[in-house]
């Protein structure tokens, strides 16, 4: 067996399958290294893909030629459009998914990869040669070499699981962690921290009284995540939803100090958007009930996953209030939710490329970054796998800004202001997201992965036909033209100015359709859908797409300012003992990424291009 690559992948998660899978697409010869090749792709959590936010990641992944858009529409069972009835910047498309398809469709996908071979094992250390990574070591004494490796551990990273009292060393459940990568990374003066997350019980759905409960279906066609899929043909199905009751809550009331998140058991710090039950009662004490979805685990699986009362809390307590909700009188718990504790990286020891500033050859992605969720965990994955195989080919990095993508807006976050808590993605984190929208994802995100060597034939050829169809239905709706006495006589509300209006500036009025002005001019009825869908979203946001173009502007003219990596922020007169240390801490790469450092202020900023200024001044010979 050859021992040799130019990237290895740790970790068959769903940042790793996106890592290798990238650093192969791309021509680097590569290894995923993982326990076992039946977990590859395993939903450790809830079966669903996307939601707010995570949506728009997963049209980006899918956008650069990744895995998970396309993966989960071949396993979906339910898809849903959340916050359809607002506007499309904050819509977020989600999908329930079989838990066995999802995987199956991942370990295909790895078997059919060029250029990436899937090996098994257990890493034990990182390889340094020359103060750089260049490999692994394995539990059973194998030795691969590679250029650079690409580190993507979840949970596993010295992870412990709690279920009240009980603590089991456990990457998940039923697999071991990973112990000595930890020390080794700590060993190199890293900053580690700790995390938790948990998951709630599963149970069988047999043993539910399904009458009882609210019917959730969804929508109807289904709607892809990914580019290139016409349509869903995977059966799909509905979900349920139930909610706790006084007595539940009472129940986990008496008992809350048996569970390890307020015993003083746990210590890492969980995600404030996703607390566990008992967490939500606590704080929400004046809540009366909590919604709880009940979501199907698979078609040919009784499983149910009841999203909403993840729980760390015992056996006994986690029996007797979950038998409280309606409908689940009679429930059978097929397995006890849990929490799990992990080690992470503070994320402010990466560049925008999410490779190591102090250990050159070596890249992190997912939950070792502090964030939660598969699909951040996917698209940094991409990222680190991209750069750790352009590193391995002498190539220069491809990053990703925060007008370029929410998967650019992620990684800023990460490096630059570190994480105090599991880093989830929203909408709300994007400041240019009438342009982020995750209906033009690939028109944003294709053509870069093109350049980057990064997107395959089939995307590329599928890519050029769509795209050209949006331009020309852009052109058409700028192009056609009606007098405002025209279109008060069609039934249109504009001012009798005299003026001429495009289609496109009727269609930016409120309660104006492409579907209206199909009955003026026909030929808009034959726009595909798609193309349909960019349009109205352009229309909707015209009066704020300029002004944002504007900002998007102004923000890259100072995010392609550099700073030089070896500037002494300590020797810059006039910065605050606190920046200074900020500074040496993050080491930001451009004046952009400084000015979002916690505390900066303009003054701060002027001190750094003065240095700039005077650094440049330097090399040229110039200064005074």
């Amino acid at each position: 067996m050859t021992n040799r690559f130019d990237v290895i992948v740790i970790g068959g998660g769903h940042a790793g399958c996106e890592a290798a899978a990238a650093s192969a697409r791309i021509g680097a010869r590569t290894a995923l290294l993982t326990h076992r090749f039946a977990t590859i792709g395993e939903m450790s959590c809830n079966p669903a893909i996307g939601g707010l936010g995570k949506g728009h990641l997963v049209r980006e992944i899918d956008a650069l030629d990744g895995l998970m858009g396309r993966v989960t529409d071949a396993a979906g069972i339910q898809f849903r459009m959340l916050n359809r009835s607002k506007g499309p910047a904050v819509r977020g498309p989600r999908a329930q998914a079989d838990r066995k398809l999802y995987r199956q469709a991942i370990q295909a996908a790895m078997q059919e990869q060029d250029n990436l071979k899937v090996i098994e094992g257990a890493a034990c250390g990182l390889r340094i040669m020359n103060d750089r990574v260049t490999g692994v070591f394995l539990e059973d004494g194998r030795e691969l070499s590679s250029a650079s490796v690409v580190l993507t551990t979840g949970t596993f990273l010295n992870g412990l699981i709690h279920i009240g009292e009980k603590q089991i060393p456990a990457g998940r459940v039923g697999e071991a962690p990973a112990r000595g990568l930890s020390e080794q990374l700590k060993s190199w003066g890293l900053a580690l921290g700790r995390l938790k997350t948990g998951t709630p019980a599963r149970l069988d759905g047999r043993s539910i009284h399904w009458a009882e409960l609210e019917e959730q279906q969804g929508d109807q066609p289904p709607e892809p995540f990914s580019f290139l899929t016409r349509e869903i043909t995977t059966p799909q199905v509905s979900c349920h939803i139930t909610n706790t009751t006084a007595e539940t809550h009472r129940i986990i009331a008496e008992n809350i100090r048996r569970s390890p998140l307020y015993s003083g058991q746990i210590s890492g710090v969980g995600p404030r958007y996703c607390p566990s039950i008992e967490d939500k009662i606590h704080r929400f004490a004046d809540k009366e009930q909590h919604q709880v979805f009940l979501e199907p685990e698979g078609l040919d699986d009784d499983t149910v996953y009841p999203n909403g009362i993840s729980t760390s809390l015992p056996e006994d307590v986690q029996d007797a209030f979950i038998r409280t909700l309606p409908g689940l009188a009679d429930v059978r718990i097929i397995r006890h939710g849990y929490a799990i504790e992990y080690d992470h990286v503070d994320p402010r020891e990466l560049d925008r490329a999410l490779a190591l500033k102090s250990v050159p050859g070596l890249y992190l992605a997912g939950q070792i970054n502090g964030t939660t969720g598969y699909e951040e965990a996917a698209a940094q994955g991409l990222i680190a796998g991209l750069n750790a195989a352009r590193s391995a080919a002498g190539s220069d990095p491809v990053t990703f800004d925060r007008a370029d993508g929410y998967l650019g807006v992620m990684v800023d976050d990460l490096v630059t202001r570190g994480v105090s808590e599991p880093y989830r993605m929203f909408t709300s984190r994007a400041e240019f997201r009438l342009s982020l929208r995750a209906d033009n994802a690939d028109e944003r995100l294709t053509p870069k992965g093109i350049s980057a060597g990064l997107v395959g034939t089939t995307r590329k050829g599928a890519f050029a036909g769509p795209i050209a169809q949006i331009g020309r239905g852009r052109d058409m709706v700028h192009n056609l033209r009606l007098t405002s006495a025209a279109a008060l006589k069609a039934g249109l509300k504009v001012n009798q100015d005299g003026q001429t209006r495009s289609a496109f500036q009727l269609l930016s009025m409120p309660d104006v359709s492409l579907d209206r002005l199909g009955v003026i001019w026909p030929d808009l009825n034959s726009l595909p859908s798609h193309v349909r869908t960019a349009i109205e979203a352009d229309a909707l946001y015209a009066g704020y797409g300029e002004r944002q173009k504007r900002e998007i502007e102004l923000f890259r003219r100072d995010d392609q300012e550099a700073i030089p990596p070896d500037m002494d922020f300590h020797g810059l007169p006039g910065l605050s003992m606190e920046l200074r240390q900020k500074l040496t801490r993050v080491r930001p790469q451009t004046v952009g990424q400084a000015s979002r450092i916690d505390g900066m202020t303009p003054a701060a900023l002027i001190c750094i291009l003065n240095g700039i200024s005077k650094s440049q001044r330097r090399r040229t010979g110039t200064e005074e």
